[in-house]
Formats: C-alpha cells, sequence, structure tokens
C-alpha cells in the first residue's frame, strides 16, 4: 500500500474515532448532569449500569486512537504496512479494512 493511501485511510479512522469519542463523552457528561433529578427505586441501578457502558465505550475508543497514533507513527518511520511481530508484509485487503493492523491475520490468530 502507498504512503498516500495509507495517510488518507489513518486519516478518515482519527476522525471517526475523535468524533465519536467526543460524542460518547459529551453523553456521558450529559447522564453526569442529569443524575440529580429524583429517580424511582425500581431505576436506582440504571444510571450505573449506562456510566458502566459508556465508561467502557470510552476506554474502547481511547484504544483506538492509541492504535491510530501507533500506526500513523510507523508511516512516519517508514515499517507502515509489516508487521511489528515479524517484520512480514501485511495484505493491503487487511489494512484497507483495518489501518491499524500491527500483524497479519495468522500472527493475530496465533498460527
Amino acid at each position: 500500500m502507498n504512503n498516500d493511501r495509507a495517510r488518507a485511510l489513518l486519516q478518515a479512522e482519527r476522525a471517526r474515532v475523535e468524533r465519536l469519542l467526543a460524542q460518547s463523552l459529551a453523553a456521558a457528561d450529559e447522564d453526569r448532569s442529569s443524575e440529580n433529578v429524583e429517580i424511582a427505586i425500581s431505576d436506582a441501578a440504571e444510571p450505573l449500569t449506562a456510566e458502566g457502558v459508556e465508561n467502557a465505550v470510552v476506554a474502547q475508543l481511547r484504544e483506538r486512537l492509541d492504535a491510530v497514533r501507533r500506526a500513523e507513527d510507523r508511516l512516519r518511520a517508514g515499517t507502515f504496512g509489516r508487521s511489528v511481530l515479524t517484520g512480514q508484509p501485511i495484505p493491503d485487503d487487511r489494512l484497507e479494512a483495518d489501518p491499524t493492523a500491527e500483524a497479519t491475520v495468522q500472527e493475530a490468530s496465533g498460527h
């Protein structure tokens, strides 16, 4: 995969993840501010459950953003498209599907 295509894929993924992260953080803030509203006893667990789900989503999005950063670093270093484990080339179709891929499908599955 050429660097221009890789850069475009990573920029698009960064924008997508940053947008989702901003939306998730805004939703979490909104939920926290509405916790002051009186709720029925039967609904007492609902805010805690929602907060736990939002925290998990935010954590996953931050991990994805870290993966994008690592891929951008590999692009700058000239190692993008190569496995971080073995240096083997990662097929373009895998990189098209996930531009942050750090290993081949076989390596990622443990084979």
